[in-house]
């Protein structure tokens, strides 16, 4: 099953990274957040990514087209027709699809571009901002039990995203922007979504959190994975700043490899 990162954002809450690379790429304990996100799902064997890119989409491609020699240890030799050798390769075994969808783009229409690289399979769908400790071999049990249009990971903490109400069986009853004081559940990314959800979506302006969620939720096929453990996004500077500061103590919840 294919992993799609929405990666083509401006993130303007921390533009005093973003205006130099797309937040996806801004750096967690010395590697783009977006690698964090990936090593999270490979850890669960699931290791064919397809980047949703956008802003400054040429960083994430060169990130990766450089990535097997930024994980190996290599000799240049210059003495014998400038040959290089490469040692001790540690390179993770993903094949990774970088696709522009455009630079401005909405969530939907970004996901929509995607179509021909996902197929007519279901596939993981997250953002490339948002790390935890989600058990994806449960959230994946748990959408092939409830045989729902998505699977869509709910937690409870502070809002800043759309929010869920949630009933007693799981079904997400409707899907909306979060309110002043709101105390629901929100939309964590970490979703399992069956290739229909591409009929939902009319184009490029269509944003993924407004019609296509709140129509599947109308019609009963959006269900929450209720996830109790760790989740942020690296929504602010001050997100960053924790996330760091985890990493760098050893603390880092969402390290499961």
């Amino acid at each position: 099953m294919k992993v799609v990162i929405l990666a083509g954002g401006f993130g303007t809450r921390i533009s005093e990274e973003s205006h130099l690379r797309p937040k996806p790429m801004i750096e967690i304990g010395g590697q783009p957040i977006l690698w964090h996100i990936m090593k999270i799902y490979s850890a669960y064997g699931f290791n064919e990514f397809v980047i949703c890119a956008g802003y400054k989409q040429h960083i994430i491609k060169e990130y990766f087209a450089d990535y097997f020699l930024h994980t190996s240890d290599v000799t240049f030799d210059f003495t014998n027709n400038n040959e290089m050798m490469i040692h001790h390769n540690t390179a993770e075994p993903w094949k990774v699809t970088v696709v522009d969808t455009g630079l401005n783009t909405m969530t939907g229409g970004r996901i929509k571009r995607v179509q021909k690289y996902v197929g007519n399979k279901a596939f993981m769908l997250t953002y490339g901002d948002g790390v935890g400790n989600v058990e994806i071999s449960k959230l994946m049990e748990f959408h092939k039990r409830n045989k729902k249009l998505i699977t869509m990971t709910a937690v409870n903490v502070g809002q800043r995203f759309g929010v869920l109400d949630i009933a007693k069986e799981g079904l997400i009853k409707s899907f909306r922007e979060k309110k002043d004081l709101d105390g629901s559940m929100i939309n964590a990314g970490f979703m399992v979504v069956e290739p229909e959800i591409f009929d939902y979506i009319d184009g490029d302006e269509t944003v993924f959190e407004q019609n296509p969620l709140e129509q599947v939720a109308a019609e009963g096929q959006l269900i929450a994975y209720k996830h109790e453990g760790f989740w942020k996004c690296m929504d602010t500077q001050r997100d960053k700043m924790q996330l760091e500061t985890m990493w760098g103590e050893g603390t880092a919840p969402w390290k499961i490899w």
